[in-house]
């Protein structure tokens, strides 16, 4: 548990790091350019090279000692945003760098993850450290576009990004000395295998496993269809003829009906109770979405909004499944994956939901992805109980054997 609070810290200021560079240089590159396709690619940037990262790259988690490579990930973050201060930084290095920066998350995010479950093991208390991790994510882009938006109103854009360069430095202390060094968990010197192939043997491995596969597609399915709501806000606050105070209310129902999730099932229901709510609440979970079909007026789409942030109280089940079924060798580039995956689904159902917006109404898309989302997950969690019932019937069958043997 001594562990537990650097990395905790490290996260904290790592993630605030994040965003309000974030913000700051979406501000810095609309300066620059005047361009506004240019200032939202700067956005978009942030959530397309996960997948590159999470696939390419995630054999670093596990050939490397975690330690060094949760430093190495802050230091490399904080050399870019140091970079991208400089005034002589053009606007096409300001993007590339925002790239490799977005590449470096999901090897830093996986690897935590998997270190979490060295510092706390595999049981519940890794499941409430996670959940701890996410309400403080949630929490954090609330409080980084507020702290962000501050620091511009004071500041200059290159200025507030020199901030950052301190928060990644200083969560990169804290991990290289607040966490003991663990060896890497798989041995580079027995075969000789490449980064690239490390990276996806991990992933033949994890979509290759029947229960594995359906488990991570379980953390993505509700995820690509949630954020339809979200990224059509601007839209739909139009449609309902709200102005900019309350689109920012309805951007923030989602996180707040997440965190109230997380902190109720972390601290009120054991870990039976948890797994029992896996299934329940992620089959019902995107329902709400269908009522804005009614075009709800502000009061009710924020209460929409904070009941589907509710049903993501299901990832602290599903958590603990994971992390169960996982092998040790395998365990820092499956996370990463998953972590990779989760946010690249998200860039792409957000673009999706934009492009069908173009020519259906607002509201029946958000509802159609509630419809399509929940017959989808419907689908997979059928596959989910049936991979767990064959897991169960593969390891009694082995036990028998190995007992008849005996």
């Amino acid at each position: 548990m001594r562990e537990f609070r650097p990395v905790f810290l490290a996260h904290l200021l790592s993630l605030l790091g994040v965003v309000v560079s974030e913000i700051s240089l979406t501000v810095l590159v609309y300066e620059l350019t005047s361009s506004p396709f240019l200032s939202a690619l700067t956005f978009g940037l942030g959530l397309l090279p996960y997948l590159v990262g999470g696939t390419l790259l995630s054999g670093i988690a596990d050939r490397y000692p975690a330690r060094r490579v949760l430093v190495v990930c802050d230091l490399v973050c904080a050399a870019c945003v140091a970079v991208m201060v400089l005034p002589s930084t053009p606007v096409a290095a300001l993007l590339a760098l925002r790239c490799l920066v977005a590449a470096v998350a999901p090897v830093f995010a996986g690897t935590r993850m998997a270190t979490l479950a060295d510092i706390l093991g595999g049981g519940d208390l890794y499941v409430l450290g996670r959940s701890l991790l996410r309400i403080v994510s949630q929490s954090s882009i609330l409080a980084g576009f507020g702290a962000g938006g501050l620091l511009l109103a004071v500041l200059s854009p290159r200025g507030a990004i020199t901030i950052t360069v301190g928060t990644f430095l200083c969560s990169a202390l804290l991990l290289r000395f607040g966490t003991r060094r663990r060896p890497a968990r798989i041995d580079t010197q027995e075969g000789g295998s490449s980064l690239l192939r490390d990276s996806l043997d991990g992933a033949r491995l994890v979509f290759g496993d029947r229960l594995l596969r359906a488990q991570v597609l379980l953390f993505w399915m509700p995820a690509f269809f949630v954020v339809a709501p979200e990224a059509l806000s601007a839209a739909y606050a139009d449609r309902i003829g709200a102005g900019p105070a309350a689109l920012g209310l309805i951007m923030c129902g989602l996180p707040i009906g997440h965190i109230a999730a997380e902190l109720y099932v972390g601290s009120a229901l054991s870990p039976g109770a948890r797994a029992r709510l896996v299934f329940p609440a992620v089959s019902l979970g995107l329902l709400p979405l269908v009522a804005y079909l009614t075009v709800p007026g502000l009061v009710w789409t924020v209460v929409l909004q904070i009941l589907v942030g509710m049903s993501g109280a299901y990832i602290l089940g599903l958590d603990q499944w994971f992390v169960d079924a996982l092998p040790e060798e395998l365990r820092g580039r499956a996370m990463t994956l998953q972590s990779a995956g989760l946010m690249t689904v998200q860039g792409v159902g957000m673009t999706l939901a934009g492009l069908a917006a173009e020519f259906v109404p607002v509201q029946v898309v958000v509802a159609g992805a509630g419809v399509v989302g929940t017959l989808c997950t419907l689908l997979l969690v059928a596959e989910l109980r049936r991979a767990t019932a064959e897991r169960v019937r593969r390891r009694t069958t082995s036990q028998d054997r190995t007992a008849r043997q005996s």
